[in-house]
């Protein structure tokens, strides 16, 4: 399977990097922090070292050891996992949900730097995400200079118009999740060149497209909004780099058009499958297209630091989002998340993981209903965004999986097909 090449060969490749991205960085650590600084680093390496040689013999998954403020609810999940295997010996790398040891290890990662004080905050994923974001330098210029042209005439759109534009940037912020860190083990996946230009080409291969029902509901909503209330979206934030920047202008785009009246971002707590953005990655990306040598990329990065103050957009980053949990497990999980979400008119899901997430990451038929394969998380009417990288799809027509699967056997795992899937919470 997908998840059997995953766990043997490109964890290894992850963790590998994530060794000597630390051993690069050992003088740094000693101009900071003197010895300790090195021992730090030493002492980090040997735990990574460990994780790297469990997880390739296919040893037991062991509880977390670390302070860290999820480290109980980690712990417990591992019991919920012996529990399912009834007797049948201790969880293991290669015996377990993909999901789970996925998650562990990047829970794993932060773990060994947790326990290796002073250099505990540093993320050891900073600079592929870095590189993404410069080696994308002329996408991110195209953009910004559309959408800001885009900008000085938007008031005069009629609503097909309005229509047509919202398809336009939902379609980038989709194809944008092509740019994946963990999907490239780390190599380069920037983006290089406009995507606006290949949108039309691109269509065919989007196998679900809900982005008429996105627009209905978004109209809608504007249309029912009074002086009291306000059209929430939530963005479920995937990765840093470009996909962020594609992200960053549908939401603004969503403001301008008055389709929303405040967006909340959610990233990830802590470094996370290579290129998942954190608030370090966020504000990091807003502060870079500001100083940026080029009108229209600062002009963007000023607007966007002022939605932040002015607290029309919002970032969170809970930790649920880095448990291993399925999503229909959030309202017993963390309740709290749950009922922040349930106020919003929109929740839009970037990327794989969290689509893996949403349908509990299990091998379903392609044609079961993505209702059904949501197992009853409905906080808010929603919808994900996803190149296809992992081998699970549902709501797919009946026999439309199946035919590309004859042609293309990879066609799941490749990243050429997408989805705007949507469903109306009920």
């Amino acid at each position: 399977s997908f998840a059997y090449v995953t766990i043997k060969d490109r964890l290894p490749q992850i963790l590998t990097k994530v060794i000597d991205t630390l051993h690069r960085h050992k003088n740094e650590f000693f101009e900071e922090h003197g010895e300790k600084g090195v021992e730090a680093e030493k002492r980090a390496i040997s735990f990574l070292s460990k994780l790297r040689n469990e997880l390739q013999t296919d040893k037991p998954v062991t509880p977390l050891e670390d302070e860290l403020a999820d480290a109980a609810l980690w712990n417990q999940y591992l019991d919920y996992q012996r529990n399912l295997s009834s007797g049948n010996g201790e969880p293991s790398w290669f015996q377990s949900p993909w999901l789970y040891v996925e998650c562990y290890m990047y829970r794993r990662i932060q773990s060994a730097l947790a326990q290796s004080p002073p250099i505990d905050t540093f993320d050891v994923f900073k600079e592929g995400k870095a590189q993404n974001f410069f080696e994308s330098q002329q996408a991110i210029i195209a953009l910004c200079t559309y959408f800001q042209e885009l900008l000085k005439n938007i008031k005069d759109l009629d609503e097909k118009q309005l229509k047509g534009e919202l398809f336009n940037l939902l379609q980038v912020a989709l194809w944008g999740n092509k740019c994946d860190l963990s999907f490239s083990a780390g190599e380069d996946s920037s983006q290089k060149f406009s995507p606006l230009e290949s949108l039309q080409d691109l269509l065919p291969y989007i196998l679900v497209n809900d982005m008429e029902k996105l627009w209905s509901l978004l109209i809608d909503a504007k249309r029912r909004t009074t002086d009291k209330s306000v059209v929430r979206v939530d963005i479920i934030l995937d990765n840093a780099g470009f996909e962020l920047v594609t992200d960053l202008v549908l939401a603004d785009f969503l403001l301008s058009s008055k389709l929303a009246d405040e967006i909340h971002f959610h990233g990830k707590s802590i470094p996370w499958y290579v290129s998942d953005t954190t608030k370090h990655d966020f504000n990091w990306t807003i502060k870079q297209l500001q100083s940026a040598n080029h009108m229209w990329m600062s002009r963007c990065g000023i607007n966007w630091e002022g939605n932040l103050k002015k607290g029309i957009w919002v970032f969170h980053d809970n930790m649920f989002w880095t448990l291993p949990h399925e999503f229909s497990s959030m309202a017993k999980v963390a309740p709290n998340l749950y009922a922040d979400l349930q106020k919003s008119n929109l929740l839009l899901f970037k990327g794989d993981l969290n689509y893996r997430k949403l349908t509990g990451d299990r091998k379903w038929e392609y044609s079961v209903p993505f209702y059904q394969a949501l197992n009853k998380f409905h906080p808010a009417p929603l919808c994900s965004l996803r190149t296809l990288k992992s081998d699970i799809q549902v709501g797919l027509k009946p026999g439309q999986g199946e035919q590309i699967q004859a042609s293309e056997p990879e066609w799941m795992i490749s990243g050429k097909y997408a989805i705007v899937q949507f469903d109306a919470a009920v």
